[in-house]
């Protein structure tokens, strides 16, 4: 089921021309000298239109930084990275900022959903800010999958974890991005709400067409994708399709195992 990553060859850039997301000797220091802190050591990775991709690694892995990378939120020490066939690696914070808000969809552990506002609001505010006119149709769309018809009026504060969730995963998906990056998007949710979510991310790939990365360290919220790219000491060392929670909490013990100092992740199965 599990397969080593592939180091991609001279035609790394050419084949990932259908590519949502990808890089090419990533890496990203912190500090310098004797004290530098290496979180990606040259990494080559794809991600792959319409498919649910999952990233997981020990405490210290480099699996946030990674997607920090791949979508400017964070400036890489050498190496490219692109969204679809633009390299961002070389853009300035104002064209980084535009690329976000108009390409990107992000979900986060917190919510970041704006108090005053009701889900409605919530859920248009980022095309509202950037004067683009939400396509009704897709977002009446997106509203029914996520089943959040009947809460459009609530704000935050009348909607339990999951359904503020559900709403940030509206907004990420309102404007149609081409990519929607998942930071542990369950992590402060209950079990219940943490797999509804999961299905709807589920659901935003199958039935909208959604391309998703989400970096988790759950091994059952990784169940629900496509793909798991596994991450150690800041590298791509191995790759599983069609993943099933056990089979990703058994290859986790062993990178945890494999790597000195790593701090294990908790077992959910347990």
């Amino acid at each position: 089921m599990s397969t080593p990553a592939a180091t991609k060859t001279d035609g790394f850039a050419e084949g990932g021309a259908h590519a949502a997301a990808r890089a090419r000797s990533l890496t990203k220091a912190y500090g310098s000298g004797e004290t530098a802190v290496l979180a990606l050591d040259a990494v080559d990775v794809e991600i792959e239109r319409g498919r649910f991709t999952a990233v997981m690694g020990p405490s210290g892995s480099g699996k946030s930084t990674l997607m920090h990378c791949l979508a400017g939120l964070d400036t890489v020490s050498s190496g490219q990275a692109w969204l679809g066939d633009t390299e961002i690696t070389g853009l300035g914070d104002k064209e980084l900022t535009q690329l976000r808000r108009d390409r990107i969809g992000f979900m986060f552990q917190s919510f970041n959903l704006l108090p005053t506002l009701n889900a409605a609001e919530n859920i248009t505010l980022p095309m509202d800010i950037a004067g683009h006119k939400p396509d009704r149709e897709w977002v009446d769309r997106v509203i029914d999958t996520l089943g959040l018809r009947d809460r459009l009026r609530h704000r935050p504060a009348q909607l339990s974890g999951g359904q503020q969730q559900r709403v940030a995963c509206a907004r990420a998906l309102a404007s149609r991005p081409e990519l929607i990056f998942a930071d542990e998007p369950t992590g402060n949710l209950d079990s219940r709400s943490g797999l509804e979510v999961l299905r709807f991310l589920r659901e935003a790939v199958d039935e909208l067409g959604q391309t998703v990365v989400m970096v988790t360290h759950d091994p059952s919220a990784a169940a629900h994708s496509d793909l798991v790219l596994f991450l150690a000491d800041g590298r791509v060392v191995d790759r599983m399709e069609r993943p099933t929670a056990e089979a990703v909490l058994e290859r986790m013990h062993i990178f945890t195992r494999a790597t000195p100092g790593a701090e294990p992740e908790p077992d959910p199965l347990g």
